[in-house]
């Protein structure tokens, strides 16, 4: 199961750190990511972790957000900074492997002066 908590308002150039917590997955060997989705777009890959650690972003993210992982509580982190309005989305943690593609309930994130 996966919860994604820690959106909100934010203003322009500013921060949020987004959690999920993922129960029942096992951190060693899950592939996991988060996504973000506007109504009426696909859904789209922002950040993953690889089950060794290695992570990949998507260009739109480079240099701003940080995807993180605490193995011990089993909590997925997306460290966002300087952002943008055009980050508004809500954003979703998923378990990409193995297995099928999990996908938990969103959080919403606006930004907006």
């Amino acid at each position: 199961q996966l919860q994604a908590s820690g959106g909100g308002l934010v203003q322009p150039g500013g921060s949020l750190r987004l959690s999920c917590a993922a129960s029942g997955i096992n951190f060693n060997i899950a592939f996991m990511g988060w996504f973000r989705q506007n109504p009426g777009q696909r859904r789209e890959v922002v950040a993953l972790m690889y089950s060794g650690g290695s992570t990949n972003y998507a260009d739109s993210a480079k240099g701003r957000f940080t995807i993180s992982r605490d193995i011990a509580t089993n909590t997925l982190y997306l460290q966002m900074k300087s952002l943008k309005p055009e980050d508004t989305a809500v954003y979703y943690c998923s378990k990409v492997s193995p297995g099928g593609q999990l996908w938990g309930r969103g959080t919403l994130v606006t930004v907006s002066s």
